[in-house]
């Protein structure tokens, strides 16, 4: 059996970490996210520096379970196309297959989700979820045959 790399894509509150979770739990997968390890280790949520730091060191423990034949499940919002493609690109030359799992959710509904889990310091704002409305590049049709059928959830 194939190595699997799954990226969960979305902004904050598209429900990222639920998805995620039940595909944790179906395919017995290594889950990587970042909000869980910066808070566990104190790091400010909003530190961007600290955030790529983590994220690198996360996809070098990635690859390395992915060259061992595991599931591994990148929670990171994945906001980019060039990233995705990256991830998309290493993993395959790993012979990993690689599935999208892109979410979506209208402003009210982030918002609600994000207020209810209150998890930043400072809260998330409507006009914060706008803003990355307009700069995410949510995955397009010819972007997502590139990728494995998504295992269903």
């Amino acid at each position: 059996m194939a190595s699997r790399l799954i990226i969960v894509c979305g902004l904050p509150g598209s429900g990222k970490t639920t998805r995620a979770k039940e595909l944790e739990t179906r395919h017995g997968a290594v889950r990587l996210s970042p909000d869980e390890w910066m808070d566990a280790l104190g790091i400010d949520l909003w530190d961007e520096a600290r955030r790529a730091g983590v994220e690198a060191l996360q996809w070098q423990l990635a690859r390395q379970l992915l060259a061992r034949g595991l599931t591994v499940i990148i929670e990171w919002g994945t906001w980019g196309r060039s990233e995705r493609d990256r991830l998309r690109t290493q993993a395959r030359a790993l012979g990993a297959n690689v599935e999208l799992h892109y979410l979506s959710a209208t402003v009210d509904e982030l918002l609600e989700r994000v207020q209810r889990r209150g998890m930043e310091s400072p809260p998330i704002t409507r006009e914060a979820l706008l803003g990355w409305m307009q700069i995410f590049q949510a995955p397009t049709p010819d972007e997502v045959a590139l990728f494995d059928a998504p295992t269903p959830v």
